[in-house]
């Protein structure tokens, strides 16, 4: 089933999210290798694309998994997490109607 993963950043935290981008991405792709990734991005702080030292206040990931535990657990790992990056982290069921 797929799994919406809605993250809160801390405020500030712009500079732990740049330092944790590498490992968060590496993450996110071994998802896309195994055709369970739908979509994943940042929410930026501005309207634009790249918001400067403004920064981020969270991130959406779409993506398949086994259950919504199965979801937290790979959620609670995310290097975002562990670099102080994130608030609060909320796990939902999601279910594509479009495209």
């Amino acid at each position: 089933m797929l799994y919406a993963i809605l993250s809160e950043d801390v405020p500030g935290s712009l500079e732990r999210r740049l330092g944790a981008r590498a490992a968060h991405l590496e993450r996110l792709k071994a998802l896309q290798d195994a055709g369970r990734l739908v979509l994943a991005g940042p929410h930026p702080a501005i309207d634009g694309e790249d918001p400067g030292p403004a920064g981020f206040t969270g991130s959406l990931v779409v993506a398949e998994f086994a259950s919504r535990e199965a979801a937290i657990a790979w959620a609670a790992e995310d290097p975002y997490c562990a670099a102080g990056v994130y608030a609060r982290v909320t796990v939902k069921p999601f279910r594509k109607v479009l495209p």
